[in-house]
């Protein structure tokens, strides 16, 4: 895959390198911070146009990327990885600003955007964009009529507003514009309805082979010994990614998730897909709030997807001290907190019996791993 802004944008750390080369690169890694042999990382299905969802910044005048180690905003006029649609989504709205009034104009637009943030679906069929600004100001409107009354419009817009600064992309209130309130994606045949704001993998390929992972994992769903139901504990289940494929295999699943807007989606998900009453239950708590009250119930399998820091002292003992299930499958997006973690969980009487990294993100150091331990 070639880019006109290798080695000067931040978003590919791994620029003009092979892939099969990235992969051995990642492979060596992880073997490293585990401190084993781990078995060739599975592939992306694709190497360019398989992020889903497209984000940029807005600064100095310009629409783009940050560069590589640093604040400053590089603009940007292609971006492989992206998904063709979002770019085309992404670029005309900066067009639509860009006619009325520069980025940088004193008293419109200056300091009042900050990032575009579009997801597509991975056959690009629905398209959603959010445009996130310090305040809701009426300069806002002329730029964001003409975006949609041109082809580039998507299926639906929102506006979120994002007065502080720090490191979140997103702030509380989101509105919308115009268009629908979700789109529909499509993972191993099973449906998801994904708001603006709500989290979701990006690299949908990926995720349908991460899926088969966790199910593999986490099973064997053989009922036809007339054996009841596997109860799976899903532990910052997000919209129901893991949930409702554990759910459809047969499981019996609670899980856990403090995005409210992330579990709303994931109630509408059982609906759209027609899951069985009883056969999954959707709380929105925090995993540490949740645990104590898990730990009185027995469970045959837990899933935990924590986000990038990984998962506080207070989940790892309460899922593998307290609640202490047969198995345990854990999806890793920061292999440093893996390795850290990794200890913690074998001091607990729990082994390892497989190891295997994804990649989600081609051209980039991440790694993507699913760890599963046995009691």
């Amino acid at each position: 895959m070639i880019c006109k802004h290798f080695g000067i944008c931040g978003g590919c750390t791994l620029p003009g390198v092979p892939y099969a080369e990235q992969l051995a690169r990642k492979r060596k890694e992880l073997s490293r911070l585990l401190g084993m042999d781990v078995p060739p990382v599975i592939p992306s299905p694709s190497e360019s146009g398989f992020r889903s969802k497209i984000a940029y910044v807005f600064g100095n005048n310009v629409m783009g990327h940050y560069a590589l180690g640093s604040q400053r905003i590089v603009p940007i006029e292609e971006c492989p990885v992206h998904h063709e649609r979002g770019n085309r989504i992404a670029f005309g709205l900066a067009s639509a600003f860009a006619r009325g009034a520069s980025f940088g104009e004193t008293g419109s637009i200056r300091n009042l955007l900050r990032h575009i943030i579009v997801r597509v679906t991975a056959d690009g069929r629905e398209a959603s964009a959010m445009l996130v600004v310090t305040r809701n100001d009426k300069s806002l409107r002329g730029p964001v009529k003409r975006f949609l009354k041109s082809p580039n419009r998507p299926d639906a817009f929102f506006v979120n507003i994002h007065p502080k600064p720090g490191p979140f992309m997103v702030g509380e209130e989101t509105i919308k514009i115009d268009g629908r309130s979700h789109v529909k994606e499509v993972v191993g045949g099973v449906s998801y309805l994904v708001s603006p704001t709500a989290f979701f993998q990006t690299n949908v390929g990926a995720a349908e082979i991460l899926v088969k992972l966790v199910l593999e994992e986490s099973g064997p769903f053989d009922f036809a010994q007339g054996r009841s139901a596997r109860r799976v504990l899903d532990l910052y289940c997000g919209s129901g990614l893991f949930s409702l494929h554990l759910a459809r295999a047969g499981a019996t699943v609670t899980a856990i998730e403090e995005n409210r807007q992330a579990i709303v989606d994931a109630e509408a998900n059982v609906r759209l897909n027609r899951v069985p009453a009883g056969q999954i239950r959707f709380v929105a708590v925090r995993v540490e709030d949740a645990l104590s009250r898990a730990a009185k119930d027995p469970w045959d399998a837990v899933v935990l997807d924590p986000p990038r820091q990984g998962c506080p002292p207070a989940v790892l003992s309460g899922i593998f001290e307290r609640i202490r299930p047969a198995r345990a499958v854990y999806v890793s997006c920061n292999p440093d907190a893996l390795a850290k973690e990794l200890p913690v969980i074998l001091k607990t009487g729990y082994r390892v019996t497989r190891v295997q990294p994804l990649d989600m993100f081609p051209h980039t150091d991440h790694i993507e791993t699913v760890v599963t331990f046995a009691r």
